[in-house]
């Protein structure tokens, strides 16, 4: 037996780049690679010897060298098909590339697909230039992450371009100066002279050399939204993504990889995050050399973009965050991203106020007397924002009329809208208005005059979801009309907020306005239109505080937070279901985009009963209200709303804008946590759940995280103190009266039990 041994040279060198904010783009030319880096990631590309892009390395941060040719492997292996006739290494089916093409050796699913006019599906999108630019352009008509000054983030803009059809592609790399975020989105510019058709153009393509993750997707249905589900990657397709024209309770365009050993708070996590509101795509697909590719964006089924001379279009943008300290610091990344970088303009940093929205107390049988009753008493528990939920406008008594007819119904509002905006701003509070822009009832005046302003394909039957139908926001028209009609109501009453509310997906994708070869356009024109009017709407009434509402959680997704800085996380209010759904959408989003209400017991979607004490401790974080008739509560629950209420506005600063951490998770546990901690760590809030109430239980004790190590906290309603190292390494005693046998003084456990522990420093 032969012993080969290779000598390993060891040379110093210098550190590599530690510290501060250092973030830089280095194009290498004498090995044609690029460097996009700062303190805690690295990610590397280079130019192949067939002139496409490949992908070198992302992950942890590198020091930055002058030859990074090494990491590109290259092999012959039997069965390849090779792109140069005396190269037989060079095959890019065993190649990372960084924007796959099909049909040219490489048989993995592609990034982008172009449609000749003599019918040919290749293309070789080769190496042109580059260019670096400072901060972070904006994508035009679609929402994006942004930057306030240049010195946040850097872009780095690669054009590649196919020499056939002279369609070009700018692939767009922001790296942030801060934490483990790279941007993706890609602009195509037709160049050439035919007319082609994009019939895949994917935001975001990169190949991992290994396969050892588990993928986590966030998945669910009505009232179940967002539930982690995970599994093992295997080789083959797993993917996640909508063709509802919007992106679903069902999956989220969210997805984590994560090294089989890491968890919360320590290993190797990449987060993958689309900002797009219609029909999407995440997907990995493993080779059978475990490369695993991973592609997000549009979802190609039905989608067939015409481009044609000189024409441009630009994909969403897709956000990548590493972290190798595991899932909690990935999420307080985006968290931050997301707030203070996605959401927008007036409320982005403001605390969001308390509302009571009618909708549970009163569905479609209300009269003005009756909501005005609502609205005194909430006014006496501290409430500051009413809000008139469906019902108001048209002939809206039922599910079966009134849609698109947006004008106030004066049987029921004599003074209209302007009246009772009126009406509430003198009780003392703010008021606010429930919208569903996008659809429409045949039974309105709306239909009547316009019956082709539905999505509906000719010669076929039109489907209903809630006897409702979806307007075509493809068309500029309608947008206008809807636009005209809602800027109406909103300048000429008090109003603060708007919920805006999408209570079906798209059927009959069809267009009456576009040409046979641009129906595979409406799908995506549709949520260009929504994003039209929220823009234009924000625009002009820049001081409403606009929240998404999709049948609760059924576009609960980036692209909505750049218009609205809160969305109805779910249509289920149970404080039990709501620990779940809220804990999974805190994977990828903040606290403060969480709409979070306290809602009747037994809950109308469950019909569970709940202790009132626990649906508040559940609905606090997120942004909070209520969702009932206060009327209708006993003297004490009344009071103790308004103990709820004032603890609200106590800590709402603290809940929205604070370090979130998850602790135990509802999936896994009867028992669950999470916690707050403020920028300073002078404060938390820890909130702990239990399903069941147990019988004779073990001690329990939870570690807390996020804490000072040195500093002394006091915990409210314990008479000793704790350094933050022994809440984080000893942890909080939670033990209560079901460790044992109860006693006739001990406060009784019960089923839906939740408690808040309240830390100060001293």
């Amino acid at each position: 037996m032969l012993l080969y041994f290779f000598p390993i040279i060891v040379e110093r060198i210098s550190q590599p780049h530690t510290g501060g904010n250092d973030m830089n783009i280095v194009f290498h030319e004498s090995c044609r690679t690029f460097h996009l880096y700062n303190d805690q990631i690295s990610y590397i590309l280079t130019v192949l010897p067939n002139g496409q892009l490949g992908q070198l390395y992302f992950g942890k941060a590198v020091r930055d060298r002058d030859d990074f040719s090494f990491l590109l492997e290259t092999c012959s292996r039997p069965m390849a098909s090779c792109v140069f006739d005396t190269d037989k290494k060079f095959s890019l089916e065993h190649i990372k590339q960084e924007y796959a093409v099909f049909g040219t050796t490489d048989f993995r699913s592609p990034a982008v697909e172009v449609v000749q006019e003599n019918g040919s599906r290749i293309s070789d999108f080769q190496y042109q230039t580059y260019r670096i630019l400072p901060g972070k352009p904006g994508l035009e008509g679609l929402p994006a992450t942004y930057t306030e000054s240049d010195d946040e983030a850097r872009t780095l803009i690669v054009t590649v371009k196919d020499p056939v059809t002279g369609l070009a592609a700018e692939l767009l790399y922001t790296i942030f100066a801060e934490k483990g975020i790279l941007s993706r989105s890609v602009r195509f510019i037709n160049q050439g002279e035919e007319t082609l058709h994009l019939t895949t153009a994917m935001s975001l393509c990169m190949d991992l050399p290994d396969s050892n993750y588990e993928w986590i997707q966030f998945s669910g249905a009505w009232a179940r939204e967002r539930y982690p589900k995970k599994r093992i990657l295997e080789q083959g397709i797993q993917s996640v993504g909508s063709l509802r024209g919007h992106s679903s309770h069902n999956h989220n365009p969210f997805v984590i990889l994560k090294r089989p050993t890491a968890d919360e708070f320590q290993g190797e996590v990449i987060g993958f995050s689309l900002i797009y509101s219609g029909n999407f795509l995440i997907q990995a697909e493993v080779d059978t050399y475990n490369t695993t590719r991973i592609l997000a964006g549009i979802h190609p089924s039905g989608f067939d973009w015409k481009l044609e001379k000189e024409q441009v279009f630009q994909t969403p943008e897709a956000v990548m965050v590493y972290s190798d300290r595991g899932m909690n610091e990935m999420s307080q990344t985006f968290h931050r991203l997301y707030q203070k970088r996605l959401a927008r303009g007036y409320w982005r940093d403001r605390e969001r106020p308390i509302l009571i929205n009618n909708w549970e107390a009163t569905y479609f049988d209300f009269t003005e007397e009756r909501l005005l009753k609502i609205a005194e008493k909430a006014k006496e528990s501290g409430i500051e924002l009413f809000v008139l939920d469906d019902g108001w406008f048209g002939e809206r008594s039922s599910e079966h009329a009134g849609l698109g007819d947006w004008t106030a119904n004066r049987n029921r509002l004599p003074e209209g809208i302007a009246g009772i905006a009126e009406k509430i701003n003198k009780i003392g509070m703010k008021f606010g208005l429930w919208f569903e822009p996008e659809m429409v009832n045949r039974d309105s005046d709306l239909f009547r005059r316009h019956p082709d302003w539905i999505l509906s394909a000719p010669d076929r039957r039109s489907s209903q979801g809630r006897f409702q139908y979806v307007l075509d926001f493809s068309r500029k028209e309608v947008v206008d009309c809807i636009y005209e009609m809602m800027a109406d109501i909103l300048s000429h009453a008090e109003i603060s907020y708007v919920k805006w509310d999408m209570n079906r997906s798209i059927t009959e994708c069809y267009s009456a306005a576009l040409p046979a070869d641009r129906q595979g356009e409406v799908y995506h024109r549709y949520i260009l239109g929504v994003y039209d009017l929220y823009e234009r709407l924000t625009g002009r009434f820049p001081e409403v505080l606009f929240e998404s509402c999709a049948s609760g959680g059924g576009r609960f997704d980036p692209g909505m937070l750049y218009y609205a800085p809160q969305a109805w996380t779910s249509d289920d209010t149970d404080a039990v279901e709501r620990v779940k759904i809220q804990y999974g959408s805190s994977y990828c989003y903040p606290i403060s985009s969480m709409g979070s209400h306290v809602s009747v017991s037994p809950n109308h979607q469950l019909n569970r009963s709940t202790p009132l004490s626990t649906r508040a401790n559940v609905a606090y974080f997120g942004t909070f209200g209520y969702e009932l008739d206060l009327n209708k509560l006993s003297g004490r629950e009344q009071k103790e709303v308004k103990v709820q209420v004032a603890f609200m506005k106590q800590y709402r600063k603290l809940i929205q804008f604070g370090t979130f951490y998850r602790l135990l998770s509802p999936f896994e546990n009867n028992r669950s946590a999470w916690m707050v901690v403020s920028p300073d760590k002078k404060q938390a809030l820890v909130g702990c759940y239990r399903t069941l109430s147990e019988t004779n239980a073990p001690y329990t004790r939870l570690l807390l995280k996020g804490l000072d190590e040195g500093t002394r906290y006091c915990i409210e309603g314990d008479s000793n103190t704790h350094y933050g190292d022994e809440l984080m390494n000893i942890g909080l005693i939670t033990s209560d009266a079901s460790c044992g046998e109860m006693a006739e003084a001990d406060v009784r456990c019960r089923d839906f039990d939740s408690r808040l522990y309240i830390l100060k420093a001293l």
